[in-house]
């Protein structure tokens, strides 16, 4: 069976441009699972659906399960506590569980397939039977240039729970891939369509490369007839008993670092060093245990000036230890309040010297910085994350000024670490981690002795550019709900050219 390499390599030594489509199914596809599922759940514990309303959805799903009702019928009957309500309402809460319960859940490997394909210069759509409160954030979150999904009718932005037909669900994704490319220059014969369902033979059977992607017993059959190459993603999901075993021994690494780290203070009495060996001995340990690899660009920059300000945008739990790796020696940390609570976290994080702070009260958080800006006089740098918490998906988020007005009063400069893809490892809300290839850019010492209060808000906003261009964030453009637009009578344009993603900026068919 061909990994997923397979597919990578396929499309980045295949043809590019825009006369080629690449269209994704999203559940089990794009994520592990159902995005259903989650607005159910969260449905149920945000209190919006009944008891009564919880045994309905259940039993429709049954009926649809077992042939009784259709496709639409089922979420016409499945969405009828949405009649009433304002539809903006509606994509405010599948934003919200897109963050809580879906953004960790998206593939990493199909991020990977998303991004060979931009770079082609391929139009990217998702065709989705969910939703658009579903879709949207995920294509959003992804990149993509549009996506076609199931709609419910909206009047006057009011939501009316009745599906608009035909539903985006079997033969209706061929139908609203049809009329996708019917005013494009898109040439379905050289198109790929990614897929895990049955349910999608029609769509499968109109692009000239299908490719079934974590597909079902069914379509792995039809496959295996057709000689269809079939894939399957293995980087989301229930984690390994190994896997399990490893994170483990990640945190429980600590110990023996702390032994060796005593005795040399036993020895020289050297609190400075003890400390040193135990952030450089814990750093290579954990990162072993986890199977956590580094790939460096600008490593020289690491080192070309200390003290300074380490800054690094935050994605997940494991980014501790590969700022940890990389900045080895002479520093301390500063971090929320709440990580001092933590379990193993909080009393390593207190050995090394943590400089804790209360996000609540500004008064006590200036303060709190005092010790920080003493600690890079006297020749101690310090790693800070400027967003303050992990972010639930890649995309950075508004960075916090505590570090930025650290630097300007000790007077050193910033070195900024951008961390690419660290949720491969362990997403937020993850619990145990997977192993991963980080790669990171080091970006060159951003001086701050010049600076003046007056000025902070550009140059933080000059810096997190910086690191928008890294992370190739600065020209997203928000993906185009097709299937919407035709309906508001606005069909939309003809693309003309979908440029290499970096090169300028995304076009939106």
């Amino acid at each position: 069976m061909p990994s997923y390499r397979f597919l990578i390599d396929e499309v980045e030594t295949g043809p590019s441009g825009p006369q080629i489509a690449a269209f994704f199914d999203m559940d089990r596809t794009l994520l592990y699972g159902f995005s259903a599922q989650d607005l159910f759940v969260e449905q149920i514990t945000s209190g919006e659906l009944a008891l009564d309303g919880v045994v309905d959805q259940v039993a429709q799903a049954v009926k649809f399960a077992r042939g009784k009702i259709d496709f639409a019928e089922l979420v016409t009957r499945t969405a009828k506590h949405l009649r009433g309500q304002l539809d903006s309402r509606n994509y405010e809460f599948g934003r919200r569980v897109f963050e809580k319960r879906i953004a960790s859940r998206i593939y990493p490997e199909a991020r990977l397939l998303i991004d060979q394909h931009l770079k082609k210069g391929h139009v990217v759509v998702i065709v989705s039977a969910a939703t658009p409160y579903q879709v949207e954030p995920v294509a959003n979150d992804l990149g993509v240039h549009s996506f076609l999904c199931t709609h419910l009718e909206v009047k006057n932005g009011i939501c009316t729970g009745k599906v608009l037909e035909p539903a985006c669900y079997g033969e209706g994704k061929s139908i609203a891939v049809r009329n996708f490319v019917a005013d494009r220059d898109v040439d379905l014969a050289e198109s790929y369509f990614y897929t895990d369902g049955k349910e999608d033979l029609p769509l499968l059977e109109i692009v000239g490369k299908p490719r079934p992607l974590n597909p079902d017993k069914t379509l792995s059959n039809i496959a295996k007839s057709r000689d269809w190459p079939i894939t399957h993603f293995e980087g989301r999901g229930r984690p390994s008993v190994k896997e399990a075993v490893r994170t483990g021994m990640a945190y429980l690494s600590a110990a023996p670092a702390a032994a060796a780290a005593l005795s040399a203070y036993s020895l020289n009495g050297s609190a400075r060093q003890a400390r040193n060996l135990f952030q450089n001995l814990w750093g290579e340990l954990s990162a072993a245990s986890l199977g956590l690899t580094l790939d460096i660009k600008g490593q020289e920059n690491l080192w070309s000036h200390r003290p300074a300000v380490f800054m690094a945008n935050h994605q997940s739990a494991v980014d501790a230890i590969a700022v940890l790796k990389l900045v080895q020696s002479d520093f301390t940390a500063i971090a929320k309040i709440e990580v001092k609570s933590q379990p193993v976290i909080g009393q390593i994080a207190t050995a090394m010297g943590t400089i804790f702070v209360d996000r609540s009260d500004g008064k006590q958080a200036r303060e709190a910085l005092a010790p920080a800006v003493t600690a890079l006089k006297n020749g101690t740098s310090i790693i800070i994350f400027p967003e303050g918490t992990r972010s639930p998906t890649n995309k950075l988020s508004k960075f916090k000024k505590g570090g930025f007005h650290l630097a300007m009063q000790a007077g050193v400069p910033i070195v900024p670490i951008v961390l690419k893809n660290t949720t491969d490892a362990m997403p937020k809300g993850a619990l145990i981690a997977r192993p991963a290839t980080v790669h990171v850019t080091i970006l060159p010492p951003v001086e701050t002795s010049g600076w003046k209060v007056k000025d902070l808000d550009a140059h933080i906003a000059d810096l997190r550019m910086q690191f928008l261009e890294e992370l190739d964030q600065d020209e997203v453009s928000a993906s185009t709900d097709v299937i919407r637009l035709a309906q508001s009578a606005n069909k939309p344009k003809p693309q003309v050219e979908a440029p290499v993603r970096g090169k300028g900026k995304k076009a939106k068919p």
